[in-house]
């Protein structure tokens, strides 16, 4: 354990900071799976329900991904590539 005092404050610092930052990348994860779990029901059944539901899951996961980004939790490249993802997932059942 440290003596200074400031470097037990830095301490106390990184911890809450990790845990915010685990916030965000769990938050992440949560809605890419509920994402995907509306994709498969679309890919199911071509409703429009299911189409507004898939639309707005995938504006909320990239919300979740551009506020990461602002947090520096994620670097731009990463969340530019999970979007891609994301979108080429919806483009290829929207196609078929």
């Amino acid at each position: 354990m440290a003596n200074i005092k400031s470097a037990i404050k830095r301490i106390k610092v990184t911890r809450r900071n990790n845990l915010q930052n685990k916030l965000y990348s769990s938050n992440i994860k949560t809605f890419t799976k509920k994402y995907y779990k509306n994709l498969s029901l679309l890919k199911l059944n071509q409703t429009e329900e299911n189409r507004l539901k898939v639309s707005q899951s995938l504006d909320i996961l990239v919300s979740k991904i551009d506020k990461a980004v602002k947090r520096n939790v994620l670097h731009r490249n990463t969340a530019a590539r999970k979007k891609s993802k994301l979108a080429l997932a919806l483009n290829k059942i929207s196609n078929t």
